[in-house]
């Protein structure tokens, strides 16, 4: 319900406001219209006078894949957003548009030179002039998402445009050659420079590690473990040696296991036990002879007997052999041991070797260390050469090729009609800029009043209810009269619902005594008097119109009747009869009690009691009394009467009192115990669609008559 509601506040406030424009339209359309109107004449003309302005396009491709630097075939042929706006950027440049106003001598165009001439001026200085003035005229866009930028050139002339679009397309692409050129022309001598200075520290590097190599006894050729370096002749060394002193330590440790072996056994069994001394084929042959020797020995002593000369020569070869058997085993032992013996010299002298070899070693291994870091000082300068070798190479190819990363897709052409101004969309911006000036002066007028304009203002306001709202009417016609010659009119049919409002529908306890009054002078305050007495006497109401407005005694030239010698001032004195002063008004059962002269006075001339005993004269005469009071602001008449009369009506000028006058006027009848009855609005634009609920439009056209 909530949100339902304020979709309600929401629709009703919209409403408002557009009723609220719609009411200052109707009220203020010649105004509108006359500033749009002059607002629409003066832009037409200013865009009448436009000058024409031609534009021409030249179409320029920046090719990425076009690159004289770059040799990779698989290079990313793309450009970046930032990449493209650097070639807008250079195409705008003051160095290419220099170039343009100067191949086509632009300093001496009249276009251009507008406004220089008789100046002490020095020809950078015009240049300078004419070049920014290119550049406004230039525009660079890319073509959507494309590498195709359109160059742009708008000039007076259709022909000039063209020339220069294509000159600044031309200027461009020189630029472009010209500084790559350039770069690579400079990269070129760079690069020879620098090789030429690696190619000297790279033989210097190379010497020292050649020296080194020499001095440290390192070995060219492929290292192990993928070292840059061959190693060291210790390093050779080191491992054969290293496997020369494992087999002589075998063979060492065999040959003391052997003597061991044969020793033990010499001493358990003799040397005969040795089995060196069983397998040597020395002594296997001496014990094969030596038992041949015994089988004929038996044979010799069993013939010839012990003493035989044979059998001793037996004997003596016996003996003999036993002794060669003896020296062999002891050679063989001997044998054994010097074999040990020498396989343990071997093993210390490797041994030996060996650990003056790894004290060799680990000095040399720091010695490699430094090699390594050498080789590798020369295998990087020699890649360092080898790679800008081959950008040299590229740069001195660069330096002679004229590719550029750009070509022209299309050059421009003259234009064959002006492409600015758009005289009709311009046309149709000043149309409704007018609009909008109008619109913006009603808005403005509107913000500026400072008056009422509706009954919610007054009542949420003044806390008084409209009594009735009196339309405006033209200069030439008098209200007063009006309810006379129209009395089917809107005019009359608002008096008649003030009288209404006045007096109530039914009459019933109806005051008598009516005070009219306004906060301020010029409201309509007297005219609107004249208008209720009349319209309270047109309906059978014995009715006094009396004038209480001495210092202006206007009223006596607004109404049809004659006019009494005497009047308001002399019968409040007391220096004249009340019916000397009465006279016939100007309708039936209308009298009038006017001022004749006006009266200026320090003295209170209704406050000495006179005024209510003529008031309590007329009630008794009268059914109703109208008071004409002076205005509350400002004068001290009008307060004392309002306290006398019933009822108290104030006249406000429709959408012209400012608000806070009507509330200090109130506040001042409040104090004086006036009894107020509410607000006749005076002067309310007819153009209104309305005010509360009073209507003054069409839909009403029916009910009222001009007639």
């Amino acid at each position: 319900m909530k949100v339902s509601h304020d979709a309600q506040a929401s629709e009703l406030g919209l409403a408002e406001i557009f009723a609220k424009a719609k009411d200052a339209v109707r009220r203020r359309w010649l105004v509108l219209l006359l500033v749009a109107a002059a607002v629409f004449a003066a832009g037409v003309a200013v865009v009448l006078m436009l000058p024409p302005k031609y534009s021409a396009t030249a179409l320029v491709r920046i090719d990425p894949s076009r690159n004289p630097l770059s040799s990779e075939a698989n290079q990313i042929l793309t450009l970046t957003p930032e990449a493209i706006e650097t070639e807008v950027t250079i195409i705008r440049s003051a160095e290419v548009a220099r170039k343009v106003v100067r191949n086509l001598n632009l300093t001496q165009v009249p276009a251009y030179t507008k406004g220089m001439e008789g100046t002490m001026m020095s020809p950078q200085e015009r240049e300078n002039i004419v070049v920014t003035k290119v550049l406004d005229s230039l525009g660079v866009s890319r073509d959507k998402l494309t590498y195709v930028l359109g160059i742009t050139f708008t000039s007076d002339s259709p022909t000039l445009s063209a020339r220069v679009a294509n000159e600044f397309v031309k200027a461009y692409l020189e630029t472009k050659v010209g500084s790559k050129t350039g770069t690579a022309e400079r990269q070129a001598e760079w690069f020879k420079q620098r090789l030429d200075m690696l190619g000297t520290e790279i033989r210097e590097t190379d010497a020292r590690v050649a020296q080194y190599r020499a001095e440290a006894g390192i070995t060219q050729g492929a290292g192990g473990n993928g070292a840059p370096f061959g190693g060291t002749i210790v390093d050779q060394q080191v491992a054969p040696l290293t496997t020369q002193l494992a087999i002589a330590k075998s063979e060492a440790a065999a040959a003391r296991s052997n003597l061991a072996a044969a020793e033990a056994q010499a001493s358990r069994g003799g040397p005969d036990a040795v089995s060196e001394v069983l397998n040597s084929p020395v002594i296997g042959n001496l014990r094969a002879q030596r038992a041949e020797v015994l089988r004929s020995m038996g044979e010799v002593q069993a013939r010839y007997g012990e003493r035989h000369p044979e059998s001793i020569r037996v004997r003596d070869q016996l003996a003999s052999i036993d002794v060669q058997i003896r020296e062999e085993t002891k050679r063989v032992l001997a044998s054994l041991r010097s074999t040990a013996d020498a396989a343990s010299a071997r093993v210390s002298s490797l041994q030996a070797s060996v650990d003056r070899l790894g004290s060799d070693q680990a000095r040399n291994t720091r010695s490699a260390v430094l090699a390594e870091s050498l080789e590798r000082e020369a295998a990087a300068k020699r890649n360092m050469y080898d790679k800008l070798s081959q950008m040299s190479l590229q740069s001195t190819q660069a330096s002679t090729n004229s590719i550029a990363q750009a070509e022209i897709v299309d050059t421009a052409k003259p234009p064959i009609g002006p492409t600015s101004p758009n005289r009709p969309l311009l046309i149709a911006v000043v149309f409704i800029l007018a609009i909008v000036a109008g619109a913006g002066t009603v808005t403005v007028q509107e913000l500026l009043v400072t008056g009422f304009r509706t009954v919610e203002e007054v009542e949420s306001k003044l806390g008084l209810p409209v009594l009735a709202a009196l339309p405006a009417l033209p200069k030439n016609n008098k209200p007063a009269d009006m309810l006379l010659e129209k009395p089917t009119s809107f005019y009359s049919e608002a008096l008649r619902i003030a009288r209404a409002s006045l007096l109530g529908v039914r009459g019933d306890n109806a005051p008598k005594i009516i005070a009219v009054t306004s906060a301020l002078p010029s409201e309509g305050k007297t005219t609107t008097s004249l208008a209720l007495a009349r319209t309270m006497a047109l309906n059978n109401a014995r009715t006094l119109l009396f004038e209480c407005d001495v210092r202006r005694a206007v009223m006596q030239h607004s109404v049809r009747s004659p006019v009494a010698a005497v009047g308001t001032v002399e019968v409040v004195m007391g220096e004249a009869p009340l019916d000397s002063a009465i006279t016939p008004g100007d309708v039936p059962h209308l009298d009038h009690l006017l001022v004749t002269t006006p009266y200026f006075s320090s003295g209170d001339l209704f406050g000495d009691g006179n005024m209510e005993a003529i008031l309590k004269k007329l009630r008794e005469r009268y059914d109703v009394i109208i008071l004409d009071l002076p205005p509350i602001i400002g004068l001290a008449d009008g307060r004392f009467l309002a306290a006398l009369a019933d009822t108290t009506a104030v006249v406000v000028h429709w959408d012209k009192t400012p608000t806070h006058a009507v509330s200090s006027a109130l506040g001042r009848l409040r104090s004086d115990g006036a009894n107020l009855s509410g607000v006749i609005l005076n002067m309310v634009d007819s153009r209104a669609e309305s005010i509360g609920s009073l209507y003054y439009s069409k839909e009403y056209a029916g009910y009222y008559h001009a007639a």
